[in-house]
């Protein structure tokens, strides 16, 4: 504070600097928003898909437990084919990508 300044001047400096700074920072955190909705997308792209489809997924492994609680030996055939199924898409994923 010099000595032709008042405290009140001195105050509106100060306080138009922290208004400043607010500013700044909130437009900071504006374009960090953005940049994380953008790099997030992808994956919120896929979670919404899997939330479409999670009733129907729900009722056809509802079906299946039931299945396999009356046999044990369909249950282990269906997870053998699924366990399957699970390793000739990763590798064909593999070959083509």
């Amino acid at each position: 504070m010099s000595r032709n300044s008042s405290p009140a001047q001195h105050r509106r400096q100060r306080k138009a600097a922290l208004e400043t700074r607010i500013e700044q920072q909130r437009i900071d955190m504006l374009v960090d928003a953005h940049r994380w909705h953008d790099a997030s997308r992808s994956i919120d792209d896929v979670w919404h898909e899997a939330m479409r489809w999670k009733a129907p997924i729900y009722a056809i492994s509802g079906l299946v437990l039931w299945r396999g609680v009356k046999n044990r030996n369909t249950l282990l055939r269906y997870g053998r084919r699924g366990f399957t199924v699970w390793m000739l898409m990763k590798r064909m994923r593999k070959l083509l990508g």
